[in-house]
C-alpha cells in the first residue's frame, strides 16, 4: 500500500519520514536517480521485511535551495522553504562571499531572506561592521543575536512564525547553539536519528522541527563554502537585488555589467552606492555563469568560442 509523507530528516540516503498519523518511519529512497532531501513531500511504500519504508517519487517542491556538485550541475539541499535565514559571526572570520552566494541562491529561488548575526557579545571588527551595513543599505533585514545570552533570540524566533526556514551557514558560527535555542528537544531529536543510522556522525544531517510558536525550521549543515547551481540563479541580476533594481535602466535589455556602455550598476559602483566587495562578488559570479555556458571543445581542449572580458 502506499502513502504519503514528509522528509523531515535527511543523511545521505538515510531518510527520516513524517506521515499524516504522526509516525516516524526509517525510509531510503527506491533506485538511485532519486535525489531527495529534507523537506520533500513524497510517495511511499512500506518494506515490512526491512522495517522501513521506499520513497516511490517526490511531489512538486513548492521551492528548494540549489547548490552545484563537483560536476557543476544542480543539486537539491533543502525544498519546500520559504525563509533562508544565513548564519555569520565575528568568530570565525565571515567570508561574505559564501554569505553572497546563498542570498542570491534564495532570491534566484523566490525565498525570503534574514542575515543572522550570531555571537553578537562578542567584539565586531570595523571591517565587518562595515560588510553588514553595506547588506541592510542593499535592503537585507539583519538579525544580531547571542545563543549564549539569548539575546536577539525572540527577534529569530518571530522571524521564523509561520514560515518555513532553512538555517545556513559556515560552520562554526553557532548553528547549533541557535537551534538548541529554538528547539530545545533538538538534541534528544539528534539522538535518535544517531540510533536510526547506526550511531554515525550526523554533521551532515539536515533536520526539520516544529517551532512551539509556530514555523518550522530546517538546520542544515555548515560549510565551508558554497556554490549557487549557476543555471538556477537569475539570469540579469544573478540575484543581487540592488543590481535588480538598478538593470532596467542600463541602456542595454541584456547587460552584463561588466564593460558594456551607459550601466546603470557600473554608475552606482563608481558613486559609491553599490558596495564594491558586494559587486566583485557579483562579478565572479558572472565569471562563472558564462565559463559554465561557453562551449567546450570536443576533445575537452578548451574554449571553442569567445571569451567575453570583464
Amino acid at each position: 500500500m502506499e502513502f504519503d509523507g514528509q522528509v523531515i530528516a535527511a543523511f545521505g540516503r538515510h531518510l527520516l519520514l513524517k506521515v499524516a498519523d504522526g509516525r516516524e518511519l526509517n525510509a531510503r529512497p527506491f533506485g538511485r536517480q532519486l535525489a531527495v532531501v529534507c523537506g520533500d513531500r513524497v510517495r511511499c511504500r512500506l518494506d515490512a521485511h526491512h522495517d522501513e519504508a521506499h520513497v516511490l517519487s517526490i511531489e512538486k517542491r513548492a521551492s528548494c535551495l540549489y547548490r552545484s556538485n563537483a560536476r557543476g550541475e544542480a543539486e537539491p539541499v533543502v525544498a519546500n522553504l520559504t525563509l533562508l535565514l544565513v548564519a555569520l559571526a565575528p568568530l570565525p572570520q565571515p567570508d561574505f562571499f559564501v554569505v553572497d552566494r546563498y542570498l542570491c541562491a534564495a532570491s534566484s529561488a523566490g525565498l525570503d531572506t534574514r542575515i543572522i548575526v550570531n555571537k553578537c557579545e562578542l567584539e565586531v571588527e570595523p571591517a565587518v561592521r562595515a560588510e553588514l551595513q553595506a547588506y541592510a543599505r542593499a535592503g537585507f533585514e539583519l538579525i544580531e543575536c547571542s545563543a549564549r545570552s539569548e539575546l536577539g533570540i525572540a527577534a529569530l524566533r518571530s522571524a521564523c512564525g509561520g514560515a518555513v526556514a532553512a538555517l545556513v551557514g559556515q560552520s562554526g558560527v553557532g548553528k547549533s547553539s541557535l537551534v538548541r535555542r529554538l528547539v530545545p528537544q533538538a538534541d534528544i531529536a539528534t539522538g535518535e536519528l544517531v540510533r536510526a543510522t547506526d550511531g554515525r556522525h550526523t554533521t551532515t544531517t539536515s533536520r526539520l522541527y516544529e517551532l512551539a510558536g509556530g514555523g518550522r525550521l530546517i538546520d542544515s549543515p555548515g560549510v565551508r563554502d558554497f556554490a549557487p547551481a549557476l543555471a538556477a540563479l537569475e539570469p540579469r541580476s544573478l540575484g543581487f537585488i540592488e543590481i535588480a533594481q538598478l538593470a532596467p535602466q542600463c541602456r542595454f535589455s541584456d547587460c552584463r555589467h561588466m564593460r558594456e556602455p551607459d550601466c546603470a550598476v557600473r554608475a552606482a559602483l563608481e558613486s559609491g552606492a553599490i558596495h564594491a566587495r558586494r559587486y566583485e562578488s557579483y562579478r565572479r559570479l558572472r565569471r562563472m555563469t558564462e565559463d559554465l555556458a561557453e562551449p567546450r571543445h570536443p576533445r575537452g581542449g578548451g574554449s571553442a568560442g569567445r571569451r567575453r572580458g570583464g
